[in-house]
């Protein structure tokens, strides 16, 4: 089956090349050495698959590595994930267009880590084993709290892929000179492939050996910005000013979010949603031990920091070294060539010419495929673990059966992820994950911080409040102005705001609070005093194994 799966991806990569000699993208030349890197790349990440695959053997590998992961190559590998195409293409994408309100992305991406380095890290790695359903459930009844906890996966995983498929399918089209839904397809397959076979030790080395790739790419990108700005940020953001046709505009917020409704309520999303990403989430039980997953909150802490300071000086010097640069602009539209999400790929070759234009490109897939890896993995694992064995097969299926259930999950998640790839072509990445992060903050962390720290929570007030937050912020993301006005068409949007989070959050928390005080079933009492016994788990490091003993 590997042999076939290998075999069929060579003869889409044959058949790619074949397209793109024929001639040129948008009037571009292709780059021969962007293409040679990029396959170098995709074969050496289908290398480290088979070598995984090997020693993928137990339902623990395939979710958790086999908890074997350190701290620093846990960091790294948090790193990657959170390193993803909606933070280096995204983010640079929007400083190019906005300026300083790009910015707002970065901190609020950052700002959610001390959340998860004090609140959350320790115990969740002490009382879960594969999800985060797992320390949620374990004392709550599971199938409804696992039901709406992979729900919320589910979405968050969908919104966040969404970003990934286009940012990845903006890329392929502009290296091959392919369709970009031709773009989007190999981009699925190729994620259904490393995670169907190597599970969580193929993603977790995949993403250590990209972060490390992507680190250095963006540094040497930067560091060549500031060279050629006598490296002054006065005279990089003077020529910004000088160059964009925003004017001084660009360094006061403002022009990305507009009104203090949506800034605060964007803020809310990315500093509590990262609390609760289910892909993040995960990769706490790859360590052996609470200690291991606070080092790895330490080192990626570090790492994202100094990424998210490189992602604004790339944002910025794209303003100076394309605007005005016609290699880089599409004649027929008056922007740089394959859109905002492209900047940080263009300034590439204007400050290192085609080689390092390839090795960036293949470095930008490279992070572009971890992620979707590790998103599919946790939906998929959110299907098979909370889902089928533990909701529906009640704890009953083996090994065996759940690993096969969670590929054929990752199959469906691959096809769907191709499909709404192409249908959201137009969307900025970095908004799109801002939509994964308010229901993330809706739905996941208010359940999992309540059910860690408030005694007085019961299952019916998890159950209900984090339903009422997550179809809040469904139905707020229908009705605003994303995909009431821009997909469907229509003319005014029945929700005003971007960005439903302050509503959605405020629904859930409040929801959750209030039916749990209100709930006096015999149940409730016993989740509530069980609450004293989790906290010495947690604590002591027992575990979710425990759970069953309880």
């Amino acid at each position: 089956m590997k042999a076939l799966l290998v075999l069929l991806f060579l003869i889409v990569c044959q058949s790619a090349l074949a397209d793109s000699s024929k001639g040129e993208v948008a009037g571009q030349p292709l780059n021969i050495t962007a293409i040679l890197m990029f396959l170098a790349f995709v074969i050496a990440t289908l290398g480290i698959t088979y070598w995984a695959a090997k020693r993928t053997k137990t339902t623990r590998d395939f979710y958790a590595a086999g908890g074997g992961i350190t701290g620093l190559q846990n960091g790294l590998a948090i790193a990657g994930d959170y390193m993803s195409a909606a933070s280096f293409l995204g983010i640079s994408g929007l400083v190019f267009a906005s300026g300083f309100d790009g910015l707002l992305y970065s901190i609020g991406f950052l700002v959610g880590w001390p959340i998860i380095l004090f609140l959350l890290a320790e115990r969740l790695r002490n009382l879960g084993k594969y999800t985060f359903a797992d320390a949620v459930s374990f004392r709550l009844k599971p199938l409804p709290i696992r039901s709406l906890a992979a729900s919320g996966t589910l979405c968050v995983v969908l919104l966040y892929l969404i970003a990934q498929m286009v940012g990845a399918g903006k890329l392929i089209q502009i290296l091959f000179g392919l369709e970009y839904y031709i773009a989007v397809f190999i981009v699925g397959f190729l994620m259904i492939l490393y995670v169907t076979f190597g599970g969580m030790i193929a993603t977790t080395w995949v993403q250590i050996i990209k972060a490390v790739l992507l680190l250095f790419g963006a540094s040497f990108i930067a560091m060549a910005v500031m060279f050629k700005m006598d490296f002054s940020f006065e005279t990089l953001f003077t020529s910004a000013i000088e160059t964009h046709d925003k004017g001084v505009s660009i360094m006061s917020p403002g022009g990305l979010v507009s009104d203090p409704v949506s800034a605060i309520s964007l803020g809310l999303a990315l500093m509590f949603g990262t609390a609760g990403l289910p892909h993040i989430l995960m990769r706490f039980f790859t360590v052996p031990d609470a200690q291991a997953a606070r080092k790895s909150v330490f080192y990626a802490t570090g790492f994202i920091g100094y990424f998210y300071i490189l992602t604004f000086i790339i944002g910025f010097g794209a303003i100076v070294m394309l605007t005005n640069n016609p290699e880089f602009l599409d004649i027929e539209s008056g922007g740089i060539l394959g859109g905002n999400n492209m900047a940080a790929i263009h300034l590439s070759q204007a400050v290192g010419g085609d080689v390092f234009l390839g090795f960036i490109s293949a470095v930008a897939f490279a992070t572009i495929l971890a992620v979707v890896s590790g998103l599919t993995l946790s939906g998929a694992s959110a299907i098979s673990h909370d889902i089928y064995a533990s909701v529906i097969r009640h704890g009953r299926a083996g090994e065996g059966e759940e690993v096969r259930v969670s590929r054929i999950a990752t199959i469906a998640l691959g096809i769907t992820a191709i499909l709404l790839g192409i249908i959201f072509e137009k969307q900025n990445v970095a908004y799109m994950v801002g939509l994964a992060f308010a229901i993330a903050a809706s739905v996941n962390f208010p359940i999992l911080f309540l059910s860690m720290y408030w005694q007085g929570l019961s299952t019916r007030g998890a159950f209900f409040g984090g339903a009422a937050g997550l179809l809040t912020a469904i139905t707020c993301m229908i009705l605003g102005p994303t995909i009431w006005v821009d997909i469907l068409g229509n003319a005014e949007p029945i929700f005003p705001y971007k960005h439903p989070a302050l509503l959605s959050m405020s629904v859930a928390f409040s929801m959750i609070i209030i039916i749990s005080l209100l709930d006096k079933s015999e149940s409730a009492k016993q989740e509530k005093e069980i609450f004293q016994d989790q906290y010495v788990r947690s604590q002591t490091g027992l575990g979710a194994e425990g759970a069953s003993s309880h």
